[in-house]
């Protein structure tokens, strides 16, 4: 789990039984009688009329400060929950509530300047406008909210610079990698100064270090903003890099949701335990998981946070091969950890079966 040291209990944004059925009256479905019941019996009974059901009674809570990451296949339905949210896409039924306000309800007028003033968004293809500069580009929206033009370049230059563009104002679209595209595209989400951030497989069009590179400033500006995040991707490393909590989705419905240590170690089934199968044990299990229980606490042992995960650890036990002291947040000891108890439960984990 990333440590943006920023994540509370508070809700953010709570989606509660959200369902999206394409097809001819499927409002119908969730009337009276008709009302979910039964979620399984129910989305088989609208299959079998012919209605494609893309979202399939989805509920979680997105925390303040969070980043809350929802990953499946392609088809899973992912993407068409976060259009949900933001009802890019209408929902068929469910609530979604920012801050305790239902925005199925919201007239267009009021979604409107919901999504110029509180939400962010970022997708896959860049979506800049061609015709003008990075700066144009970043304080566009903005220019929707109707700015002045000095307003908008200031809250703009400051955008440019905190994502690394400063000096490309100038430049349009065509004169930037794919990966500066990106960072414009960040950028121009930021600039209304967002309460709640969509990004929907932000970095799948990059190449890997390019991808690597975007994680790495994506990581640094939510330490910066602290913003309630929900991030779309079919990447489990991705996921493990970034994720407060995370769930997966299979056709339409969340088959599990928690940290991403937990999706790893106790898979609800064969899905979830193949999408986990490659991580290595050592991005997931963390330094608090090797303590060696038999050993007495070195108090003049160089210590180590206990969130530190094993793949980081492993440098720091080759320099220190007698061991390290393992404290909690406060500064208390928890116990030692030696490259011995390491490979121990290594090798633990490996003889685990990775399924339900």
């Amino acid at each position: 789990m990333p440590d943006n040291g920023q994540a509370s209990d508070q809700i953010k944004l709570s989606c509660r039984n959200l369902w999206k059925v394409y097809g001819k009256d499927a409002a119908s479905f969730f009337t009276g009688t008709d009302a979910p019941g039964d979620t399984a019996a129910l989305a088989r009974r609208i299959r079998e009329t012919g209605h494609i059901v893309a979202a399939c009674d989805v509920s979680f809570d997105v925390r303040v400060g969070e980043i809350f990451v929802i990953m499946g296949l392609s088809g899973s339905g992912k993407s068409t929950v976060v259009r949900c949210l933001s009802r890019l896409v209408e929902p068929t039924a469910g609530e979604v509530r920012l801050d305790g306000r239902n925005l199925l309800k919201a007239s267009p007028d009021e979604l409107i300047d919901i999504r110029r003033h509180k939400m962010g968004m970022v997708f896959q293809s860049f979506g800049l406008l061609p015709h003008l500069t990075v700066l144009d580009n970043v304080a566009f929206p903005l220019r929707l909210q109707g700015s002045s033009e000095g307003e908008r370049h200031a809250r703009a230059r400051k955008m440019i610079e905190l994502v690394g563009l400063k000096e490309r104002e100038a430049a349009f679209p065509h004169q930037l990698s794919g990966g500066q595209q990106q960072r414009v595209g960040i950028a121009r989400s930021l600039a209304v100064d967002p309460e709640l951030w969509f990004l929907d497989e932000p970095f799948s069009a990059l190449d890997p270090l390019i991808r690597r590179q975007m994680q790495d400033e994506f990581l640094r500006l939510q330490q910066l903003l602290r913003k309630s995040i929900v991030f779309i991707t079919h990447d489990f490393l991705e996921a493990l890099r970034i994720a407060d909590r995370m769930a997966i989705m299979r056709d339409g419905r969340i088959v599990q949701m928690g940290a991403p240590a937990d999706l790893v170690l106790n898979p609800a089934d064969s899905y979830v335990a193949e999408f986990t199968s490659e991580v290595p044990r050592s991005r997931v299990l963390t330094s608090a998981d090797a303590i060696d229980a038999s050993l007495s606490v070195a108090a003049d042992a160089p210590k180590i946070d206990g969130r530190v995960k094993l793949e980081d650890l492993l440098p720091e036990l080759a320099a220190r091969p007698a061991g390290l002291r393992v404290v909690d947040v406060a500064g208390n000891a928890l116990g030692m950890v030696t490259p011995g108890s390491v490979i121990a439960v290594l090798a633990d984990a490996k003889s685990q079966p990775n399924a339900a």
